[in-house]
């Protein structure tokens, strides 16, 4: 018995433990070693010359976040974006996603790029060549205001560069409804005498601040990733670009480039087919890039080109990400128990379209997964219930035998073997529970479905902590019966560690998401029933085998 009490304490512990660490890794994260001189070569945003791409110049990064020029602002507004666009480069200086509440301000749109201390994420985009256009070029626009008119599937936005020995060069924003996709889109006419073989570039840039609106609880990746057919998903740190310790596959026929953070990211999704190279580097000031370079193609004299590269700048949603790139979905991270998370995810979205809630949703499902489990969890409960009837015959033998600790467990052992009892049964629906609980937190956290979902009442973001306590104080309640319901430890110190158990875990639930509390709650109210009435069943039989020998 007190092997039990100890493995469904420890067990449970290293689950709360593993989540702390990730909090203070978190919190406390380690700083990366930005040196005091700029790591570049002299002018530009691209890496230099290879032999996939022959025609990249010797360049330097981006200049760093004080030293951005800027120009006019062109305002643009969708049903899902608002976005500014700088003349200089044709920069993307500001998004905001309008149908998602900022953490602090609900009132507020989301921003997801800006171009203001402190924090700096924007994208550019830029073609390779003397006489071509770059991110630092001059644009001039048809206006300064544009917006979605009632009806339009579409929206385009065009920036053109000054001509240069020929070459007229304009850069076309197309905006979609209902999208989060914007199309950058490069049209080139060769006025000159010779052909011309450019290559464009599109990069994300931002800090390397962390994401705000995380979890106390919950660590989140802040930073660029790249994926490959080949290689699939890999992510590159800013601390590993810092150190040059990258590893992703640099020249491929696919694939794309995104910076992610918490809930959010920003992708470049290039169509699969077309060689690219991909890059990332480190432009001091704790600024960072990551992007692609494609080519466009030779361009004869009299001739045009055109190469378009899709932008998402959005939320992280699974079903829509699936459908815009291979393994975009793949930047939702339920972390190492994803083979249980997405599969837990997919139900509870389905669930979810049906009820229309996400709080019912999560309490729907934890009935399944009770049911799913429901032998397993009665045939443990059993083992409890037993052991619980043998309270009495336990107590007597520790009477017995008093300090004898070795004669103590060999006869308490006796006694499960010919009661056929195991000690440990009752373990197993602890055991069960712990990947599932982890799993669904990430569900919960790692999934944008989730924030700022109402459930009813005081609980109007399931993402996160109860406002009030309520739901991990009515948690520890449940766990308090459990206990109750539980066999008595015949240790008097492991009784009273028992016993401080549900106290103890309901402090650490204080600062667990909502849904993650829910989901609990939910599980323990029907543990208890369950636990009861098997437990009931059985001191009944007991109590009429009792009267049976009399």
């Amino acid at each position: 018995m007190d092997t039990q009490r100890l493995i469904m304490f420890v067990v449970f512990s290293f689950s709360v433990l593993m989540l702390w660490d990730a909090w203070q890794k978190e919190q406390h994260p380690q700083p990366a070693q930005t040196p005091p001189a700029t790591v570049a070569s002299s002018q530009g945003g691209l890496p230099g010359p290879n032999a996939s791409v022959p025609a990249l110049s010797q360049s330097a990064a981006p200049e760093a976040v004080q030293q951005l020029s800027k120009g006019e602002r062109v305002k643009v507004h969708t049903d899902t974006l608002y976005v500014e666009i700088d003349t200089v480069g044709g920069d993307i200086r500001r998004l905001e996603l309008t149908r998602h509440h900022d953490d602090a301000d609900k009132s507020k749109n989301f921003v997801l790029f800006s171009d203001q201390k402190p924090n700096t994420y924007i994208a550019q985009s830029g073609l390779i060549g003397n006489i071509l256009p770059t991110h630092k070029t001059h644009f001039t626009a048809q206006g300064s205001e544009f917006s979605m008119t009632a009806g339009a599937q579409d929206l385009k936005v065009k920036l053109s560069a000054p001509a240069a020995a020929g070459v007229k060069v304009d850069k076309i924003f197309t905006f979609h409804r209902d999208s989060y996709v914007v199309d950058v889109e490069y049209q080139i006419r060769n006025g000159g005498e010779s052909a011309i073989s450019p290559h464009a570039y599109y990069q994300l840039v931002r800090d390397d601040s962390a994401s705000k609106g995380d979890s106390m609880f919950v660590s989140t990746y802040a930073g660029p990733a790249i994926y490959t057919e080949q290689q699939k998903f890999q992510k590159v740190s800013f601390s590993d670009i810092e150190k040059g310790k990258t590893s992703y596959q640099k020249q491929s026929n696919d694939g794309w480039v995104a910076m992610l953070q918490h809930y959010f990211l920003s992708a470049w999704l290039p169509r699969n087919g077309m060689a690219r190279e991909f890059y990332t580097k480190s432009m001091g000031g704790k600024l960072y890039a990551a992007g692609v370079i494609l080519p466009v193609g030779s361009i004869a004299p009299g001739a045009s080109g055109v190469i378009s590269v899709p932008l998402y700048a959005g939320p992280q949603e699974q079903e829509n990400l699936s459908k815009l790139a291979p393994g975009l979905d793949l930047t939702v991270d339920y972390g190492w128990l994803t083979i249980i998370a997405a599969p837990l995810f997919w139900v509870l979205s389905k669930i979810q379209n049906m009820v229309n809630n996400w709080g019912v949703a999560i309490i729907l499902l934890t009935v399944l997964i009770k049911l799913a489990f429901y032998p397993l969890a009665a045939k443990s409960y059993r083992s409890m219930a037993h052991m619980r009837v043998l309270g009495p015959k336990l107590q007597k033998l520790k009477e017995h035998y008093g300090d004898d600790r070795q004669r103590l467990h060999q006869a308490m052992m006796d006694l499960y073997k010919t009661e056929k009892v195991n000690p440990l049964g009752g373990c197993l629906p602890v055991l069960v529970q712990i990947p599932v609980f982890i799993a669904l937190y990430w569900v919960l956290l790692a999934s944008v479905e989730m924030r700022q979902a109402p459930f009813a009442l005081w609980i109007q973001d399931l993402s996160a902590a109860d406002p009030y306590y309520v739901l991990p104080i009515i948690m520890g309640i449940t766990m308090i019966i459990q206990t109750k319901l539980n066999p008595t430890p015949p240790d008097p110190i492991q009784a009273k560690v028992m016993m401080v158990m549900p106290f103890a875990f309901s402090i650490f639930f204080f600062f667990f998401p909502a849904g993650l509390v829910l989901y609990w709650v939910v599980n323990n109210v029907l543990s208890i029933a369950q636990q009861w009435q098997i437990t009931r069943s059985m001191e009944q039989v007991q109590t009429a085998k009792g009267h049976g020998k009399r």
